[in-house]
């Protein structure tokens, strides 16, 4: 799969799109959002692609050593 599709199906990317537009148009266009909603979307937002991140380098991590263990019984059995 190319680069830019695995960009454009992420949920990760396009949440960080929606949140860089929203900050754009809050602050560009001098939208009055109430400074707190503004930061409890701002670090709802974070939040999630931080903790999205950390799924992907758990599962990354477990793949990599499922991968390992994998190759190990296959030159065993040889």
């Amino acid at each position: 799969m190319s680069i830019l599709k695995q960009k454009l199906t992420s949920r990760k990317f396009w949440v960080a799109v929606a949140t860089a537009i929203f900050i754009i148009l809050s602050e560009g266009l001098g939208w009055n959002i109430d400074s707190d909603l503004y930061w409890k979307i701002v670090t709802l937002a974070l939040g999630y692609i931080f903790g999205e991140a950390a799924a992907d380098i758990a599962r990354t991590k477990t793949e990599n050593q499922d991968q390992k263990e994998n190759e190990i019984e296959s030159a065993e059995g040889q």
